[in-house]
C-alpha cells in the first residue's frame, strides 16, 4: 500500500464527509426546523407537518432498503448523483408548499435523497478502502453528519428568518447539487483498483457471540438471534432520536428563542462529534462493541430526563441536556457497522448494514408523527420527551441483553 499521506482513501473519507453535513443537514436535522417554519408561515396543525416528515423518513427506509442492489447496479457515482437531484427536488418542495398535501409529494423526493446519500451510502463509499481501519474511517466520516447540524442548524434558522422559506430552500438546493455532483464525479468515481491502491489490512473478527460463519441467504437473515437483537436496539433508540429531534427545535423556542433553539441544535451536534471521535479512536480493540451500544443508550435516556425537567424552566438545564444527549448521537450512526464488522463476515457486512439502516429507518420514520399525533392530543411537549427516554431505556435493556 501507499504511504498513507498519499492513500486516496481518505480524500474519500473527506469527501464522504461533506456529502454527509448536507444529506444530515437536509434530510435529518433540516424536517424538525421545517415543522416550525411551515406551522409559523401557513398554520398547518404539528400533526399534519409531522405526518409528512414521517413520509420523508418512512420512503427513505423502502429505498435504502433495497440500497445493495440499486448501488450494485448503478455504482456509487451515480447513486450520489441522483441522490443530489432528489434531494435538491424535495428541498424545493418542501420550502415552496402552499398546501398541505404538496409536503407530502416533496418528501416523495426528499426521502428518496435521504437514503441515496445517508448511512448505507457512506458506508458504502468507504468499504472498498477500508477495514483495518474502517472504525476510525467510519468515525471521520460520520462526523459530517454531526457538522450537518452543527451548521445547518443555526443556518436554516438564520435563511428562513432573512430571506423567507422558499428562497432559502432553493438556495440550499443548488448548494447541495453543486457540491455532491462535484464530490461524486472528482472522488467517488475511483476505486482502490483504478489507482493501483491496496485496502488496509483486514481487521479481525471479534465475535461477541457463537456465529456461523456466513448469515443464511435471503429472509433467513431473520433467524439470527444477533442479527434481531442489534436491529430491535438501535430502531427502537433511532426512533427515540429521530421523533425527539423532530420536535426538540420547536421544544426549545419557547425558552431559548429561534436561533438560540438552532444553537442547542448544533450544540447536540458538535458534542455528537466529540463522542462519536471518542470512541471511534479510544474502544479497545477487543471492546465489546455491542455492550458500548447499550450504555450509549442509557446516558441518552439520561439526558433526555434532563431536557425533560428543564423543559420551560431553565434554560442552562436545557443546554446541559443537549450535552449529554449530544455525545450519545453520533454514535447511534457509527456503532452499527462496527458491530457489524466485529460481529459477522466480511461478505455479510454490507448486508447487514443495509438491512440495520432500512429496519431503523422505517421504524423511526414513524415518531415524527406519532409524537406529533401525542403532543396534539396532550396539548405538552412533555409527552415527547418521556415517551422519548422510554424507548431509550427499552434500546438500552436489548442490547445488555445475550
Amino acid at each position: 500500500m501507499k504511504p498513507e499521506g498519499r492513500y486516496f482513501g481518505w480524500r474519500v473519507v473527506w469527501a464522504a464527509f461533506t456529502i454527509a453535513i448536507f444529506a444530515w443537514g437536509i434530510g435529518f436535522y433540516g424536517p424538525g426546523i421545517f415543522l416550525q417554519a411551515l406551522h409559523d408561515r401557513h398554520g398547518w396543525s404539528v400533526s399534519v407537518i409531522s405526518a409528512a416528515i414521517t413520509t420523508h423518513f418512512l420512503l427513505g427506509a423502502l429505498l435504502v432498503a433495497r440500497f445493495p442492489a440499486v448501488e450494485a447496479r448503478l455504482g456509487i457515482t451515480r447513486v450520489v448523483l441522483l441522490g443530489a437531484v432528489l434531494t435538491a427536488m424535495g428541498m424545493l418542495g418542501w420550502s415552496s408548499a402552499t398546501q398541505p398535501w404538496h409536503l407530502f409529494a416533496a418528501a416523495i423526493f426528499s426521502g428518496g435523497g435521504w437514503a441515496l446519500t445517508s448511512g448505507a451510502s457512506i458506508n458504502a463509499m468507504l468499504t472498498p478502502w477500508f477495514d483495518g481501519r474502517r472504525p476510525a474511517a467510519i468515525a471521520l466520516a460520520f462526523n459530517g453528519a454531526s457538522m450537518g447540524g452543527v451548521i445547518f442548524a443555526p443556518l436554516w434558522a438564520l435563511l428562513i428568518t432573512q430571506w423567507g422559506f422558499p428562497l432559502a430552500g432553493a438556495g440550499i438546493a443548488l448548494t447541495t447539487l453543486v457540491v455532491m455532483a462535484a464530490l461524486a464525479l472528482l472522488v467517488l468515481r475511483h476505486t482502490p483498483r483504478s489507482l493501483g491502491q491496496t485496502p488496509d489490512p483486514p481487521a479481525p473478527r471479534i465475535a461477541t457471540a457463537p456465529l456461523a460463519p456466513s448469515l443464511p441467504p435471503g429472509r433467513g437473515i431473520w433467524r439470527d438471534a444477533a442479527f434481531v437483537r442489534l436491529c430491535a436496539g438501535f430502531s427502537l433508540g433511532a426512533a427515540a432520536l429521530v421523533g425527539m429531534l423532530a420536535h426538540l427545535f420547536s421544544l426549545l423556542a419557547p425558552t431559548l428563542g429561534a436561533f438560540g433553539a438552532g444553537l442547542g441544535l448544533s450544540l447536540i451536534t458538535i458534542c455528537a462529534v466529540i463522542g462519536r471521535t471518542l470512541l471511534g479512536w479510544a474502544l479497545p480493540a477487543g471492546a465489546d462493541r455491542r455492550r458500548a451500544g447499550a450504555w450509549n443508550f442509557a446516558i441518552q435516556a439520561l439526558g433526555t430526563l434532563i431536557l425533560l425537567v428543564a423543559l420551560g424552566v431553565s434554560a442552562p438545564l436545557l443546554l446541559a441536556g443537549c450535552v449529554v444527549v449530544g455525545l450519545t448521537v453520533g454514535n447511534m450512526l457509527s456503532l452499527p457497522p462496527m458491530i457489524a464488522q466485529a460481529e459477522f463476515t466480511r461478505a455479510d457486512v454490507g448486508r447487514v448494514v443495509a438491512l440495520v439502516t432500512a429496519v431503523n429507518q422505517a421504524v423511526y420514520a414513524l415518531t415524527p408523527g406519532g409524537f406529533g399525533l401525542l403532543r396534539d392530543l396532550t396539548g405538552s411537549g412533555a409527552a415527547v420527551l418521556i415517551a422519548a427516554a422510554l424507548l431509550q431505556v427499552a434500546s438500552a435493556l436489548i442490547l445488555f441483553r445475550r
